[in-house]
């Protein structure tokens, strides 16, 4: 019987990597990185002889280059966060 209560004891002390909270962690940088993915997305002409302007605005040059590293870094943190010990 004792040697039960001791496996059952060596199970109960798993930890595994990731826990719920980096799981949420990791989740919220892929979602941060595809929207600035999702930014990236357009300013072609409909007219291929006809130069477009909108391929060097804003949103396309800034912002989701910032975006898109942003993800990367909460990405980076979730994994190389240490997980909480009880």
């Amino acid at each position: 019987m004792s040697q039960h209560k001791k496996a059952l004891k060596q199970e109960k002390s798993i930890l595994f990597a990731f826990n719920k909270e980096k799981y949420t962690l990791l989740i919220i940088g892929l979602v941060v990185s595809a929207i600035g993915f999702f930014l990236m997305i357009g300013g072609k002409s409909d007219d291929p002889q006809v130069f477009n302007e909108s391929i060097f605005n804003f949103q396309r040059l800034t912002a989701a280059p910032i975006l898109v590293l942003a993800g990367y870094a909460v990405v980076l943190y979730a994994i190389i966060k240490k997980p909480k010990t009880n």
